[in-house]
């Protein structure tokens, strides 16, 4: 057979889902060949996941057919689809977390001894040599918890090669992922495509799929909206089959007019010891944030931020215990429990939205209300005033544009991006005089970052004092009037707007 008659690796005709009311997926068609790496963009909720998910065996279509390298497929289960070569790493790792790498790579296919005993052994060897072969560099015996999130990446990648998969689906690899981790990402990336594996990216960031693929498929609404080679594309052009509108891409930000009075302020805060998971303790911290100025913090994570953020939000906590002075909106809040902090207007954009962010569980009615609901406009002797949380809520929703905006559906059920936009409705409803956002845009389309920028710059120029930690530098150095770098708990620098370039920048993140 020649080349212009190979099969795709992967075709899709017609593929219809429906959840209740809601079409995910209708009528979605898309073709990628073998051994390229093929990018699948759009908006959340566009149907980009479960597209996948039924290709993976997670789902059965309601119509349509699935090929693969030209034969029809019908999966019962994941295990079918796995069994075929095909593989799929989630946005959200499932990983054991207290279990070694290879535990968590062999687990349900693990070699055995005598058809008892797992062979540790045998499975270290295969997974050294697929570790080599690929260039994903492992510590194997080290629990998973204890690992960097890059590594835990390449851990879920190996799951799929030591189970001889031959298509690859990643789904939102790089939302998690610093820049230098999603360069090494890519790197490994092209090395499995060179040797004949085809790779499907899902993903909303324009660069990587301009930067990363041959070929391009665009979803919004459940429908495929345009199929491009990437050599012939824009990111604007991008950008537009998948909002539908003209997206602008560089958000213009006025010079700040920061007040004297600051919104938080830090003065020598030290963590006598790194917490559990954590790489650095911090030192020496200080610095303030204006109300009417956003100060960004840049830095590989897991260089003190998240421990900053606990230290200003929960002084009182045993776990963050602390040297220093703390202070927002001129209080002292050393003795403070996180409630009461709340109560001063402090809002807070949470790095980890299912952990920190969400009751998953709960519905969105409830996890908008989360943590007001003994506020006056809310309560009244004791009692919620449901018309008015429904009506407040759904007013949120569509300003913020949360899909579906049903009051009553699971936080769950919303895709990520859905739930980093109802954390950012909650916070930003309520006007605060002072905002911690970790990561704001983390995980969320093109469409949702224009927007979620502008509401933090209206954030700043109403008043508030924000300040930004955020891993990637493109957000950094656009929204931020001034720039802390921090490296192993302290900040070793300090820049205006306009005063660094991005690879100075990232020289500094290292230690430079």
């Amino acid at each position: 057979m020649t080349a212009a008659q190979t099969p795709a690796a992967v075709e899709l005709r017609g593929l219809t889902k429906h959840f209740g009311a809601v079409a995910a997926n209708d009528g979605v068609n898309l073709c990628v060949e073998p051994g390229t790496i093929h990018g699948i963009i759009g908006e959340n909720g566009a149907g980009k996941s479960t597209a996948m998910k039924m290709v993976y065996g997670m789902f059965r279509p309601d119509a349509g057919q699935i090929l693969i390298h030209g034969q029809p497929r019908v999966w019962n289960s994941p295990s079918d689809a796995i069994a075929a070569g095909i593989g799929m790493v989630h946005q959200h790792f499932m990983l054991a977390a207290p279990y070694s790498a290879i535990d968590n790579i062999v687990l349900a296919d693990e070699p055995r001894r005598f058809g008892i005993v797992i062979d540790r052994r045998k499975a270290r060897r295969r997974l050294e040599q697929l570790s080599q072969q690929y260039g994903l560099a492992v510590e194997w015996s080290r629990p998973v918890e204890d690992l960097p999130v890059g590594v835990q990446q390449r851990i879920e990648i190996l799951k799929l090669l030591y189970r001889d998969a031959h298509i690859l689906i990643l789904d939102e690899p790089t939302a998690v992922l610093t820049p230098q981790e999603t360069n090494a990402l890519f790197a490994n990336l092209r090395k499995l495509s060179d040797q004949g594996k085809t790779i499907i990216l899902i993903t909303h960031k324009l660069r990587e799929v301009m930067g990363f693929t041959q070929r391009i498929t665009v979803m919004r609404n459940g429908k495929v909206t345009g199929q491009v080679e990437t050599a012939s594309t824009s990111p604007a052009e991008l950008a537009t089959l998948m909002v539908g509108r003209k997206v602008t891409l560089d958000i213009h930000v006025p010079t700040a007019q920061p007040r004297e009075a600051p919104a938080i302020e830090v003065h020598g805060l030290s963590l006598a010891g790194a917490q559990a998971g954590s790489r650095h303790k911090l030192t020496d911290v200080s610095f303030t944030v204006r109300r009417g100025e956003i100060v960004g913090v840049a830095g590989v994570e897991g260089n003190g931020q998240s421990e900053l953020i606990e230290a200003i939000l929960h002084p009182a906590d045993p776990r963050c215990r602390t040297a220093g002075v703390v202070k927002i909106l001129g209080r002292d809040v050393a003795a403070w429990h996180g409630s009461k902090t709340r109560d001063l207007g402090v809002g807070f954009i949470p790095e980890d939205r299912q952990h920190q962010g969400l009751l998953v569980e709960r519905s969105l009615r409830e996890n908008f209300l989360l943590g007001r609901q003994r506020e006056c406009q809310f309560s009244r002797a004791g009692f919620l005033r449901h018309r008015r949380i429904a009506a407040t809520a759904t007013r949120a929703l569509e300003q913020f544009d949360v899909r579906p905006r049903d009051l009553w559906r699971r936080a769950r059920d919303l895709s990520g991006g859905n739930q980093q936009k109802l954390v950012i409705a909650r916070e930003f409803q309520f006007e605060p005089s002072a905002l911690i956002a970790a990561q704001p845009t983390r995980g969320v389309d093109v469409g949702a970052i224009e927007f979620i920028h502008t509401q933090i710059v209206r954030a700043r120029d109403r008043g508030a004092g924000l300040l930004l930690i955020s891993s990637e530098l493109d957000e950094i150095l656009t929204l931020s009037d001034r720039i802390l770098v921090m490296y192993e708990g302290r900040i070793v620098a300090e820049f205006r707007r306009g005063a660094v370039s991005e690879r100075e920048l990232g020289l500094k993140m290292g230690g430079s």
